[in-house]
């Protein structure tokens, strides 16, 4: 039987009105890219992982990622640490800059976050990470999420473990990615276990995992029972999956393309400034401009130019027509160019 991708569904109050869930992506899902991803249909989307450490130490590049638009809502803020009140904490000042959603991160496989205890390495511990859980919960009037990965070791079955473990301390929904943290992104991705911890909560679970198309995600919930899919790496420069697995639209004109990547260029450095854009959108040429949609040398070239004030007009020289298609989306959205990005002042204060 096929899932209503587009029917609307529950996290405790909050109504998500689709079972799209864009992922968050350190060093991806910045405001554009979150932005973005509503307006092709995500029901919801997160924030890359906030250190919970930068929050308490009002670190100014960490309280960044606290800009919220108002268009990106419903939105979930994914926080990383490993002290339940240093968490608890970081979840008050993400409820306070407006998400609607705490999400905690005991997923993450990179060396660097889990030699500190957070992360995936929370689930070896379930204790703190129950306690981490338990003390977000009650810090915070939101609903409060949970990402994770299958366990630390390849073929480990923590996850059903200490899924219904934090669901009981807290947690209003859990999203499993069922690889190891050893596999990081290798291999595939074992929806059996989601299935799994579908019968052993009672909280609705999003599947994350190898969500690239919409015969898969519908595969996807129809085996295991889930609430929804989360689309992470088959939505970086290309939108239009999440379409795809919604039921719309077919592939992008070479127009469209440069427009929307013109676009996130564009909302990039407003959020970012120019200096940190222009390093950080290199990756996303390669994103945009592939799957045959570009020859391969065009990336390279673009790589090399100085400023983005170059790559832009290099862009719209090679599809002409995307200055009307860059246009018309200005004009169907005039939101895009009104969102302010001052931080609340209580963000500042702790208040």
């Amino acid at each position: 039987m096929q899932v209503n991708l587009r029917s609307p569904w529950q996290i405790g109050p909050v109504e998500i009105p689709t079972r799209v869930v864009l992922a968050p992506m350190a060093g991806v899902s910045v405001q554009a890219f979150r932005r973005q991803g509503r307006r092709f249909g995500a029901g919801l989307v997160c924030s890359e992982m906030v250190s919970c450490a930068g929050l308490e130490h009002r670190n100014e590049r960490t309280l960044g990622y606290l800009r919220i638009a108002s268009d990106e809502h419903p939105l979930a803020v994914q926080i990383f640490g490993s002290d339940p009140a240093t968490m608890a904490e970081a979840a008050r000042m993400v409820e306070a800059a407006g998400a609607d959603l705490v999400d905690i991160n005991f997923g993450c496989p990179v060396r660097k976050v889990t030699k500190t205890g957070a992360g995936a390495m929370c689930l070896d511990e379930p204790e703190r990470a129950a306690s981490i859980v338990s003390s977000v919960a009650q810090a915070v009037s939101v609903p409060v999420s949970v990402k994770m990965r299958r366990g630390l070791e390849n073929g480990a079955r923590t996850c059903l473990e200490v899924g219904p473990r934090l669901a009981d301390a807290g947690a209003q929904t859990l999203t499993l990615h069922p690889r190891s943290a050893k596999q990081m992104y290798t291999g595939s991705a074992d929806h059996s276990l989601t299935a799994e911890l579908v019968e052993l909560v009672d909280v609705p679970v999003i599947a994350s995992g190898d969500v690239t198309s919409r015969a898969r995600a519908q595969a996807v919930l129809a085996t295991t029972g889930a609430a929804a899919v989360m689309v992470g790496r088959a939505a970086q420069g290309n939108p239009w999956a999440i379409r795809e697995i919604l039921g719309e639209g077919g592939e992008p004109t070479r127009e469209e393309v440069v427009a929307e990547l013109v676009l996130f260029m564009r909302e990039t450095v407003r959020e970012l400034g120019e200096r940190r854009a222009t390093s950080f959108l290199k990756k996303f040429y390669g994103w945009y401009l592939g799957r045959g949609r570009f020859p391969r040398v065009f990336k390279q070239e673009l790589i090399e130019l100085d400023t983005l004030e170059q790559v832009e007009n290099t862009l719209l020289e090679a599809a002409p027509g995307a200055k009307f298609a860059l246009a018309r989306l200005e004009q169907e959205h005039p939101q895009l160019n009104e969102v302010e990005l001052d931080l609340p002042i209580s963000i500042y204060g702790g208040g």
